[in-house]
């Protein structure tokens, strides 16, 4: 989960931090492990959903739409205007390659979808950055 505000242990949020301060950006492996991103409104709107009374059921809330980490950094270098300093690490040993969330049963169950693409997304929370920059690049984040 991502977007303004967003958690400043998350890697969107650094990211963005890192490249608008011009820090190194830590990528761990070759960059094109792909993670299932989902911006927060859209995860706000699906657990509102979630409240129906439905009995129970797993419903997995995501963007249904993987997105490689090179293309994450990517987009925050569009939106920023600013090229990352990007430094590789080895990856972890138990890092997967992708992750991405069957929303099948949130469709069925929820009528959800999420609507926010990584893109636009992306360029919220850069903008949110921009005008908060104060106090969003004074939060401590972990390398």
């Amino acid at each position: 989960v991502y977007g303004p505000a967003g958690r400043p242990d998350m890697s969107i949020f650094r990211f963005v931090r890192w490249v608008f301060e011009g820090q190194p950006v830590e990528i761990y492996g070759d960059g094109n492990q792909e993670r299932d991103f989902t911006f927060v409104d859209d995860i706000a709107d699906g657990t509102v959903r979630a409240l129906r009374p439905l009995g129970y059921a797993t419903i997995n809330l995501g963007s249904d739409a993987p997105v490689s980490i090179r293309e994450v950094i990517g987009l925050v270098e569009k939106f920023t205007g600013k090229r990352a300093k990007t430094v590789h690490t080895p990856a972890h040993p138990s890092d997967v390659k992708a992750t991405w969330a069957d929303i099948s049963a949130a469709g069925k169950l929820l009528e959800w979808r999420p609507r926010v693409d990584i893109s636009e997304g992306v360029r919220r929370t850069v903008e949110w950055y921009r005008e908060n920059r104060a106090l969003a690049s004074s939060l401590a984040v972990p390398r």
